[in-house]
């Protein structure tokens, strides 16, 4: 007879928008279906609802026909996939032998654990990792992130922190909502949807920004304004333009709290000519910056940037929602500055209905983390330069390659070790989600660069073809954690373990703790903590004696979510808005700093101390577009969270991989829909079908992230033969995936992820 069937609560920890509470129905050990969250279970909070991907996690994660079942070590060369099972002791002693190796050979700072998101729960293995790196001595870390690097470096120029959002539960209040580059339907981005459709119930407009018509956009927009990628620097100008010459800005706000904007509002010491107004009038340069100027640019005609100027200004509060595609870019920047400036220049900052822009974060309740012991090697670069730390790290500056710490003079080399063992936890970072992965797989295949890789991870991912020790994970089925909120949202949620881990997985602390011992760290590391739920609870514990209405640690993981009630309405910069003396902003001025003192003192061409248009590379003013026509971005589909759920055959069918072209660019090409084309520039190429759409601007073509890197084994070859094609530059992609397309190039200041700005070509395949 079959057992009763049991529900157990969890929540999705992957990196993606939702965190959505999931019930999972077990028979027999056995997960026979999933459901999720209702509005009646909510009440008077945003559901957690599933979308497709959440409601088929049990499929993706627990096909034990593509699990990665057990320990094993390379034994082909590196990337070529060829592995031989061991045992986990011979794994752990493989580890602890050659992270002492590399560590007395080469020092603290050539150890590095890589950018994952696979596990974004309380504990994840690169976060222990990172604890037990710090207890033996250090590691080179990371800053910001390949999501968000533009926006949380250029934020605090102007702001002096990140917390710049308000609730969205104020979007009711707006009388117009810009969505740019923004697509919540596909992203999710906590409850924003669920706020954005109420605010549509109760009558105002929505208009959707962004080179390809979204989800969002065909789903919420009154309109959507298609714009030309790494351009939208220039419409804010435009758009400044026409608010100055017709009056339409806030000049008591202007005044009160802003510096830069006019030559009366410019900081003591600085050339009053430099002032954003001065800029945008053209009296400088002698270019006004107006919509005429714009839609060369841009291709938004210049009526258009007109009205949509004015409609923003006079609708009062205005709430210009910026997503995070548009600071993908080469001078991804700018777009960040460029909205700040508009909210500011027409008083939507510290109102309800408006929106301050920058980054957008909001904190109602405490963050729940694991105290880490301070890492004693205090330098660390950004998320997207680890593989030119791998070659070059000795010579990395701070002025040049962003290395921070504690650094005397900015153009000298920072770092004392090139990066030679890589810890690779829960994440596709090391190829799939990289930049350029021709050039990255050329740099890990030489083992004589990084000496020594650690893969964890479920799947055979690209990725793991490059490991040295390649280990098996548990996914969030199988294990417990407490996720939360990925941005702003007001719960907590708890991971219940819904079935017994497959095969040989193990969560990356066991294993760590073993490593531990071995370098007689085992107390240090577990600080008296022997499980994960062991730090789970402690951790809870003591967030809630600051979050008082919290429940009972055993209540908590009973129910699998706490939904808090305590959520007042809040409106960022309310405060300074109110009263700009007593309250002023957290930067050196006090103010807005809309022209930065900190910005100008760099010195740099590429980094000027206002918000302003900046041609950034492979745009629509780079030269290479007489060899590469078209711009290429890419988008976050329903179907997978960044490369998950790729596996799943199921979801395919939501959102078939394709390149979305224009039917005029098609035309010129002799594409038809459906057709089998080759995407290419100088970097690589990938072969993928056509969507043949007008939801996508002329002049630029699409492919959604997070297709897996493969390329074909050609039947009536040797392995050897296959394994050699294999290991060349010249590969194609057989799977669609953008970055072999993609630039290494990182953006001026933040030297973050410019993956939205690329130049190709496309051509029809033609079939036998």
């Amino acid at each position: 007879m079959a057992d009763e069937t049991k529900i157990i609560p969890t929540t999705g920890r992957n990196n993606c928008g939702g965190r959505c509470l999931i019930y999972a129905h077990v028979q027999n050990g056995k997960i026979v279906k999933l459901t999720t969250d209702t509005p009646e279970a909510a009440g008077n909070t945003p559901p957690l609802t599933a979308c497709c991907r959440g409601l088929h996690y049990h499929e993706t994660f627990l096909d034990e026909s593509k699990r990665l079942r057990y320990p094993m070590k390379r034994v082909g060369a590196r990337g070529e996939g060829r592995f031989k099972r061991i045992s986990w002791d011979e794994a752990v002693e493989t580890i602890l032998r050659h992270w002492i190796r590399i560590r007395d050979a080469y020092g603290p700072g050539s150890r590095y654990v890589n950018y994952a998101t696979g596990v974004s729960g309380l504990v994840s293995g690169r976060q222990m990792a990172k604890r037990l790196l710090a207890l033996d001595g250090g590691f080179l870390d990371y800053y910001n992130s390949y999501s968000t690097a533009c926006v949380d470096t250029v934020t605090p120029y102007l702001y002096g922190t990140k917390l710049t959002g308000s609730s969205m539960d104020t979007l009711t209040d707006s009388r117009l909502i810009l969505l740019w580059g923004h697509n919540p339907a596909e992203t999710i981005f906590d409850s924003t949807l669920y706020y954005l459709r109420q605010a549509k119930e109760a009558g105002v407009p929505i208009i959707c920004l962004d080179p390809r018509q979204s989800d969002t956009a065909k789903a919420l927009a009154d309109e959507w304004i298609g714009i030309r990628p790494g351009t939208d620097a220039a419409l804010m100008d435009a758009m400044a333009y026409v608010i100055i010459r017709e009056g339409l800005f806030d000049r008591e706000f202007i005044e009160s709290c802003c510096q830069g904007f006019t030559k009366e509002t410019m900081p003591q010491g600085e050339d009053p000519s430099d002032c954003y107004f001065s800029y945008v009038l053209g009296e400088k340069d002698g270019q006004a910056k107006t919509p005429r100027w714009a839609e060369r640019l841009t291709g938004v005609p210049a009526g258009k940037i007109e009205d949509l100027a004015r409609r923003y200004a006079l609708a009062r509060p205005a709430a210009l929602i910026p997503g995070y595609g548009g600071q993908r870019h080469a001078a991804g920047e700018q777009f960040v500055r460029g909205a700040i400036m508009l909210a500011c220049l027409t008083g939507n900052v510290g109102v309800s209905g408006g929106w301050a822009a920058g980054c957008g974060y909001l904190n109602r309740h405490k963050k729940i983390h694991i105290p880490s012991p301070v890492n004693p090697y205090d330098r660390s670069i950004s998320v997207f330069m680890w593989t030119d730390a791998i070659l070059r790290g000795r010579q990395m500056t701070a002025r040049a390659d962003g290395v921070r710490g504690t650094i005397g003079d900015p153009d000298a080399p920072c770092l004392d070790s090139n990066i030679k063992m890589i810890l690779n936890l829960a994440g596709n970072c090391l190829v799939n989600q990289h930049s350029d992965i021709n050039r990255t797989a050329r740099i890990l295949r030489d083992e004589s660069l990084c000496e020594f890789i650690v893969v964890s991870d479920l799947f055979m991912t690209s990725s793991a073809k490059f490991a040295d020790i390649l280990l098996p994970g548990l996914s969030f089925l199988e294990s417990e954690n407490i996720t939360q909120p990925w941005e702003c949202g007001d719960f907590l949620g708890y991971n219940n373990r819904c079935v017994e881990p497959l095969f040989e997985g193990r969560q990356e602390y066991d294993w760590l703790k073993e490593v531990a011992a071995g370098l007689g760290l085992y107390q240090e590391f577990t600080a008296g903590h022997e499980t994960v739920e062991d730090w789970l609870q402690d951790t809870y514990e003591k967030l809630r004696l600051e979050e008082r209405e919290l429940p009972p640690f055993e209540q908590f993981k009973r129910e699998g979510v706490y939904r808090y009630q305590n959520n007042p309405r809040t409106v960022a910069f309310a405060d300074q808005r109110r009263d700009p003396e007593r309250f002023p902003f957290p930067t050196p001025s006090g103010r807005i700093e809309i022209y930065s003192p900190r910005l100008a003192a760099m010195n740099d061409r590429e980094i000027p101390p206002i918000p302003r248009y900046m041609p950034g590379f492979e745009g629509v003013e780079d030269p290479r577009r007489e060899k590469y026509p078209l711009q290429l971005v890419g988008w976050h589909t329903k179907r997978r969270c960044h490369s998950i759920h790729e596996t799943n055959e199921a979801l395919c069918a939501v959102d078939p991989q394709a390149l979305w072209i224009h039917p005029a660019d098609a035309g010129r090409r002799g594409i038809a829909d459906g057709d089998l084309v080759r995407v290419y520039n100088g970097r690589g190429a990938t072969i993928l079908p056509a969507k043949v759409t007008e939801r996508i601007v002329e002049g630029v073509t699409a492919m959604s992230q997070g297709a897996w890197y493969r390329t074909e084994e050609k039947p009536g070859r040797t392995a050897e033969r296959n394994a050699a094609e294999r290991n060349t530059a010249e590969r194609t992609d057989l799977g669609g995936n953008i970055n072999v397309l993609t630039t290494s190039r990182p953006t001026p200041l933040a030297k973050g992820n410019p993956q939205h700005s690329n130049l190709v070509e496309v051509e029809r395949i033609v079939r036998d």
